[in-house]
Order: structure tokens, then sequence, then C-alpha cells
């Protein structure tokens, strides 16, 4: 006779609950942010994890802010992530989109920059589709000037957005963000 195995759940580790190196970032974003977003947090579960994952985001990059952000938004609505639309919309906000310019990029159809356009278009099928955009896409995102290095940026920035998304999606930890719409 086999016993019923009993739902996995998650909580948010608390700094007394993290490694050394975990609780020195935890202190750091507090006294940065005035707190460690949930996410974070979550990645804190493993010793070195959290540390890796901010290395990730913090690489230097031929993307502007704004662009990653672009990225952000796009694979986390394919995703249907509910932590991190919230988190990317406040962080868009802060660079200087504006609300109806966010839904745009949540649906990847953008009509208030071309470039911009075809970095969405560009990302969504890549999400979409495993990393097998359309012809098209691909050269609309060379044409709208974007080259090579964008390129592996781009990857780069996917990549770094689906651990995070799937992060939340399999814990399903508390959403520390305002709400936005739903698309």
């Amino acid at each position: 006779m086999t016993t019923p195995i009993e739902k996995v759940s998650f909580t948010v580790p608390t700094r007394d609950e993290v490694s050394d190196n975990n609780k020195s970032i935890f202190d750091h974003m507090q006294k940065a942010f005035g707190m460690v977003p949930n996410l974070y947090a979550t990645f804190a579960y493993n010793d070195t994890a959290l540390a890796d994952y901010l290395a990730l985001q913090n690489r230097k990059s031929t993307l502007t802010a704004k662009e990653r952000e672009i990225i952000n938004l796009v694979v986390s609505q394919v995703n249907d992530c509910k932590y991190c639309v919230p988190a990317h919309t406040a962080i868009s906000k802060m660079h200087g989109f504006t609300d109806d310019e966010i839904l745009q990029i949540r649906r990847a159809q953008i009509s208030f920059n071309e470039k911009y356009a075809a970095l969405a278009t560009f990302v969504k099928e890549t999400a979409v589709n495993k990393g097998r955009p359309s012809e098209n896409a691909l050269e609309n995102f060379f044409e709208a000037g974007y080259n090579k290095a964008s390129l592996v940026d781009v990857m780069m920035v996917i990549g770094d957005k689906i651990m995070s998304n799937y992060l939340h999606n399999i814990t399903q930890i508390p959403v520390d963000w305002p709400a936005v719409p739903n698309i």
C-alpha cells in the first residue's frame, strides 16, 4: 500500500532561514530597495542561486534598460507569470513606459516605436516557438538595427526570464507587486 504524496508548498525564505552569503545579499537589497522581493528570496533556497541569478541580471549588455524590460514583459506574458508581469510593469514605469505602452509591449503589438516592435515580435516568436522565430521576425530584428551581439544578449535575457517565470509558476509564492490588468 502506498501513501499519498503530500502537496509541496513553498513559503518565502526569511533572512534567518538562508545562508550567510544570502543574508548579505538580503541586507544589501533591504538597504537599497527597502525590501527583498519575494521571488529573489525564493532563489535563496539554494546557497548560490541568488548570487548567480543577480550576476546574470547585472551583466553588461548591448541592450538598453528599456529593451531588457520589453523582453522581460513579453516573455513573462508568454509564460503567464503572475509575479514577473506585475514586477516588470512597475520597473517599466520607472524606465518611462506609459500604461498603454506597457500593454502594447505585453501583447508584443507595439505601435509607438518600430525598433521596439521588431524586438517584441522577435522575442514573442522565440519564446512561443521554443527558440525558433520565423525568418521574417529574425530579418526584421536585424533590419531594426540589432546585430549578432544583440541577438546573444536577447537570448540571455529570455533565459533569465524563463528561470524566474518558471520558479514562480512552480512555487506560487505571494506576489509583492501592484496588480496589473489581465490581457
